[in-house]
C-alpha cells in the first residue's frame, strides 16, 4: 500500500473553479491517509505545473500521483508520462475527472458540485493507495502494412509507407486505381485533370519494389490483431483465361481508404429521373470535360443557361445527411467557370443555401461573381421548383437576397450538386468492427488528438471513408494514417496496454456470457487439460470491464481495477 501521495486539484482556468470550490476540495483530502502534498493549480497539463510535480515527487519521495481535472480522454497520457519523468511507473497514476462529471454536469449547484468532487477525489486516492505498477505486454509484429482502398487517400497512404521502406499491399476492389478522383476534369488551383494526377502517382508507386498492387481484389474476411491480421482476398481474373483467386495475407496494420459514394438524388428530385435535362454534378463535370467545340451541346441540344441547385443531399435537418460535404460549393463553382471559359453563351445561375467556399477556395467565388455569374440563396423550407412545360424547363425560386421576391427563369439544364454519402458497401467496417458516427462514416477515436486512430488497435482511416473532404484534406489525412500505422509496427515489436481482463482458469468452467458481452471479440475457448475455460486476447482487449459483470462464478478480474482497489473506491464515495 502506497504510503506518499500527491494530489494536485486544477482550476482549468475556471471551467472547475467556476463551479467548484477547489480550495475546499484540496482542504478536505490534504489529511487523508497517505497525502503528504494536495495543491492547487491554474492548468494542472501547462509544462511548469508538469516540471513542478516532476521536483515534487523527487523532493517528497511520492510513490502515487493524483490529479483531478478535466476529462481523461486529453491528459491521461500527459499526466502517466510526468509520473515516468519522476521515475515512477506511470499506471500507478491516477485521474479525477471533476469538470465533466462535477463543474460542467451541476453547473447550477456550486456546493453540491464540491461535495461531489471531494468524493470524486477521495476515491481517487483510495483507489492510488492499492495501485501496483504495470507493465506493457510485448509482442512481435509483422512489418507489412495493408492499405484497403486505391483511391486518392490509399494512393497517397501507399506511397507514403513506401518512401518509409515498409512493405506495402495496395488492395482495390475496382480493376484500376484512382477511386472518384480519376474520374473528374480539371482540379481547383493546379487545374491538372483527375486522371492525370492519379495516373503519376501510381507511376510513382510503381517505382517502389517494396510495394504490390492487388486490382479487382475484395477483402472478404478479417481475423487476427494489431501486429497480426489475416486477410482473406478474392480477385477476379485479370486476364480472361485467368482463375478467381483467393489471397490469405498476413499484415501488422491496416489503413481504411475505402471513399465515399455521391448522393443519388430521389426519383422525381427536382426533376431527377422525370426531366431529361436534370443531371447530377459528378455528370456535368464530364459532359463539360469530354465536350469539344465552340458550344456546350448536352442531348443535341445547345447548352446557355445553366441553373445550379446547391446542398442536394447534404444539410438536410429532417433527412438522414445533416451535414455539409464540403467539397460541393468549390467543385460546381470551378466547373461552372471551365464551362464559361470553354464554351460561348454560357450564363450560370447559382442557387445557393449559402456559399462554403473556405481557404483559397474563395478566390474562385470572387472571379466567378467577377465573371457575371448570378447567385440567389433559397433556405431549405421554400425549394426551387423545377417544372417542364413542352420543351421549356422553368425554374423558380424565393430568393433571400432579394427580401424573399420569387423569380422565374428559364433553363437549357439543371445540375443538381449532389454531396458524399458513406458507402453503400460496408463490409470492412462490418469485418473489422469499425464504429460509425451519426453521419455513418467511420469514427475516429477524438477529432484533435487522435484524428486517424480507432477503436480497433492497429486500424486506422484515412480520407473520404471518414467523412466528407476535398482532395488535399484527404491526402493529409492519409498521411497521418500511414504514419500511425507505421509507428505501430516499424520496429517489429509492439506494446500493449496492460490493463485487460484475466481469467482465473481454476474457477471458469466455460459459460460463454463473457465472450457474448464482449464488444471486440477478445476472449475466445481454449482447452486446458481436457476442461473448456475462457481466454483473452492481450492484443485486443481493450479492459473494458464489460466481461467482468456478467462472469456468474467471479473468475474474471481487470488488471488495474481489482476488487481490493474498486471496494476502496466505492467507500470512499459512500
Amino acid at each position: 500500500m502506497k504510503e506518499r501521495l500527491g494530489v494536485y486539484i486544477c482550476h482549468c482556468g475556471g471551467n472547475i473553479s467556476d463551479y467548484v470550490d477547489v480550495e475546499k476540495v484540496r482542504a478536505a483530502v490534504e489529511h487523508e491517509q497517505g497525502v503528504v502534498i494536495a495543491k492547487t493549480t491554474m492548468f494542472a497539463c501547462s509544462d511548469t505545473n508538469q516540471t513542478d510535480m516532476v521536483q515534487d515527487i523527487h523532493e517528497h519521495n511520492l510513490d502515487g500521483v493524483i490529479v483531478a481535472s478535466c476529462s481523461p480522454k486529453l491528459h491521461l497520457t500527459t499526466f502517466r508520462n510526468v509520473t515516468e519523468r519522476g521515475d515512477l511507473n506511470k499506471y500507478t497514476y491516477v485521474h479525477a475527472n471533476i469538470r465533466e462529471q462535477a463543474s460542467w454536469a451541476h453547473s447550477d449547484d456550486k456546493l453540491g458540485a464540491t461535495e461531489k468532487a471531494i468524493r470524486l477525489v477521495k476515491a481517487a486516492i483510495a483507489k492510488s493507495r492499492y495501485a501496483d505498477p504495470l507493465f506493457p505486454n510485448q509482442f512481435e509484429a509483422e512489418k507489412t502494412i495493408a492499405v484497403i482502398g486505391g483511391g486518392i487517400a490509399g494512393m497517397k497512404a501507399a506511397l507514403s509507407l513506401a518512401e518509409k521502406n515498409s512493405n506495402v499491399i495496395l488492395i482495390e476492389k475496382e480493376n484500376r486505381l484512382g477511386g472518384h478522383t480519376a474520374e473528374w476534369g480539371s482540379l481547383f488551383l493546379t487545374d491538372e485533370k483527375g486522371f492525370e494526377l492519379t495516373a503519376r502517382i501510381e507511376s510513382d508507386l510503381r517505382k517502389y519494389n517494396n510495394v504490390t498492387i492487388l486490382t479487382g481484389a475484395e477483402v472478404t474476411d478479417t481475423k487476427g490483431s494489431i501486429g497480426n491480421f489475416e486477410l482473406k482476398i478474392r480477385r477476379r481474373p485479370q486476364k480472361e483465361d485467368d482463375p478467381m483467386g483467393i489471397i490469405e495475407l498476413h499484415v501488422g496494420s491496416i489503413v481504411v481508404a475505402t471513399g465515399y459514394d455521391h448522393y443519388l438524388p430521389k426519383q422525381g428530385e427536382y426533376g431527377f429521373g422525370t426531366s431529361e435535362v436534370v443531371i447530377t454534378l459528378p455528370e456535368f463535370k464530364q459532359l463539360v470535360d469530354k465536350s469539344a467545340g465552340k458550344s456546350l451541346d448536352f442531348n443535341g441540344k445547345k447548352i446557355n443557361n445553366i441553373a445550379y441547385v446547391y446542398c442536394v443531399g447534404s444539410r438536410q435537418s429532417e433527412g438522414e445527411n445533416t451535414y455539409c460535404s464540403r467539397f460541393c460549393c468549390t467543385s460546381v463553382i470551378h466547373t461552372a467557370i471551365e464551362a464559361k471559359k470553354k464554351f460561348k453563351g454560357i450564363q450560370n445561375i447559382h442557387l445557393t443555401r449559402g456559399i462554403r467556399t473556405y481557404g483559397k477556395q474563395e478566390l474562385l467565388y470572387a472571379e466567378s461573381l467577377q465573371m457575371g455569374d448570378l447567385y440567389l440563396q433559397f433556405d431549405e423550407h421554400n425549394l426551387p421548383e423545377i417544372r417542364t412545360e413542352g420543351k421549356k424547363t422553368v425554374v423558380t425560386v424565393k430568393d433571400i437576397l432579394s427580401a424573399g421576391k420569387e423569380m422565374e427563369m428559364e433553363v437549357d439544364l439543371v445540375v443538381l450538386v449532389t454531396g458524399m454519402v458513406p458507402r453503400a458497401d460496408q463490409s470492412i467496417g462490418t469485418m473489422l468492427k469499425l464504429p460509425k458516427g451519426r453521419d455513418r462514416f467511420f469514427n475516429e477515436i477524438h477529432m484533435k488528438l487522435r484524428p486517424v486512430e480507432t477503436v480497433i488497435d492497429g486500424v486506422t482511416i484515412a480520407g473520404t471513408c471518414q467523412g466528407p473532404k476535398n482532395i488535399s484534406e484527404s491526402v493529409n489525412s492519409a498521411l497521418s494514417a500511414a504514419t500511425k500505422s507505421f509507428s505501430y509496427i516499424s520496429k517489429g515489436t509492439l506494446e500493449t496496454e496492460p490493463i485487460i481482463a484475466e481469467i482465473d482458469e481454476d474457477i471458469c468452467s466455460w459459460c460463454d456470457k463473457c465472450s457474448n458481452a464482449c464488444p471486440f471479440d477478445a476472449i475466445q475457448q481454449i482447452e486446458i487439460g481436457g476442461k473448456k475455460v475462457a481466454s483473452v486476447n492481450p492484443m485486443v482487449c481493450k479492459g473494458c470491464g464489460m466481461c467482468a459483470p456478467v462472469c456468474p462464478v467471479d473468475a474474471i478480474n481487470l488488471i488495474g481495477y481489482t476488487s481490493e482497489e474498486m471496494m476502496s473506491m466505492i467507500d470512499a464515495l459512500a
